[in-house]
């Protein structure tokens, strides 16, 4: 007897813009029922500024950055809900969280100087190419620094490559020498790099994730910083279900199981 053809089932949607879901997480990953734009769109930890029209559009420049070596443009504004997420552990001043938001969010902006054939190179980087990466820090860090009242943004700019141990770049800077926004960026931007899929490997679990930077705690990152890591589990939790929730258009073709 012949197999009858299992029946296509429709997507869900999200439940704020009606975007068909899929992903690796499933829809029951995320209690919301969000994709992840509309989620980061919602986040608690998204600064309320008076200047709204100007906030939207760096961060639609920042998008537009993002998906240059992203499948989706999301990337640096999920770093940076959550690097503020971790901040609002150590600090209540509403202007350094305001400016720890801003300085993830802007981390890679330098990366608008690297050119294509040394940013997307599937290979590994040459002498010449990796030391024209490794400027990237301190280009973004120049461009945020004109902005007035932005130090502490720009310097989370200029050490998001550095290492607690002093083997990062562009000063080598070591410890507490290392600016807190900027350990704390360290900690999300590792959390996204390893459970976010690359086109040579999958994504890895939130447990396997977090074993790696505990792993690399006192070396790769602030003891401190992992802690409050820690204390954040749920959220940063939610974080890692929600990216793999991608928005579809509304003309989409049924998923089939």
């Amino acid at each position: 007897m012949a197999m009858k053809p299992r029946p296509e089932t429709a997507p869900p949607r999200c439940v704020r813009c009606g975007a068909a879901l899929h992903g690796s997480a499933g829809a029951e990953a995320v209690p919301t029922g969000e994709c992840e734009r509309c989620y980061l769109d919602q986040h608690p930890a998204r600064p309320s500024l008076p200047w709204p029209i100007e906030a939207a559009f760096a961060e639609a420049l920042v998008e537009a950055l993002d998906l240059r070596e992203h499948d989706t443009g999301l990337h640096s504004r999920r770093v940076a809900c959550h690097t503020r997420v971790l901040a609002q552990r150590i600090s209540t001043d509403p202007e350094f969280l305001h400016q720890i938001y801003w300085g993830a969010l802007l981390h890679d902006l330098g990366k608008i100087g690297v050119p294509d054939d040394v940013l997307l190179k599937a290979g590994a980087l040459d002498p010449q190419e990796w030391a024209l990466m490794r400027q990237h820090p301190e280009t973004g860090s120049r461009i945020v620094r004109r902005l007035p009242g932005m130090d502490i943004a720009a310097d989370i700019v200029l050490c998001h490559e550095e290492r607690f141990d002093g083997t990062g770049y562009p000063r080598g800077l070591k410890g507490d020498a290392i600016p807190i926004g900027a350990r704390l960026f360290a900690i999300i931007d590792t959390l996204d790099a390893i459970t976010s899929d690359r086109p040579y490997r999958s994504g890895q679990s939130f447990e396997h994730a977090t074993a790696e930077i505990i792993r690399g705690a006192g070396t790769q990152f602030d003891p401190l910083a992992v802690d409050t890591m820690l204390a954040e589990e749920a959220t940063l939790r939610r974080m890692v279900a929600t990216k793999c929730i991608q928005g579809l258009p509304e003309d989409a073709p049924p998923v089939r199981p």
